[in-house]
């Protein structure tokens, strides 16, 4: 029995399309002094963003071709038949949510509103992942943000 290769159309245009925004990247980069890795000039960040993004597009892309082909993914959404939505709003919801709070009650709020709301996106995800989350990611945020990087955010402000 003869087995034919079959393509996964979606992951060979997302690869692809990788590829071409991290060739973009590496070219917009270049229009910056690049330097080298001793003396990192401002373009080499966003060209060797730009190459890692374009190489992991080409393993995406050669991940594709597959042996066997693919088993349709069980059907998603809503009981109904219409679309789930409820990931999409949550972290539309967890953004707005990040924006009014790190304005008005400082780092440690707004990133315990996002994380958590966008957490509830996941119908997989109960209030209890969903808290628990939420406070290491906000821990790891004091950490990196408040203590490491020094960033003017103060934890709280009220007002």
């Amino acid at each position: 029995m003869e087995v034919q290769k079959t393509i996964n159309r979606k992951d060979y245009y997302g690869g692809a399309l990788m590829v071409l925004i991290g060739l973009g990247a590496i070219y917009g980069g270049t229009d910056y002094h690049i330097g080298t890795l001793s003396h990192m000039g401002p373009g080499f960040f966003p060209a060797a963003l730009g190459g890692l993004l374009a190489l992991t597009g080409v393993l995406i892309a050669m991940s594709a071709r597959s042996a066997e082909p693919a088993a349709p993914a069980p059907a998603e959404g809503h009981p109904t038949g219409m679309p789930d939505i409820r990931g999409s709003v949550c972290i539309l919801l967890g953004i707005l949510a990040f924006l009014l709070l790190g304005h008005y009650g400082g780092l440690l709020p707004a990133t315990f509103a996002i994380v958590f709301i966008s957490a509830l996106g996941d119908r997989k995800n109960t209030i209890k992942q969903a808290i628990l989350l939420s406070i290491a990611m906000s821990a790891i945020a004091v950490v990196v943000f408040w203590w490491a990087l020094q960033l003017q955010l103060p934890l709280f402000r009220w007002g």
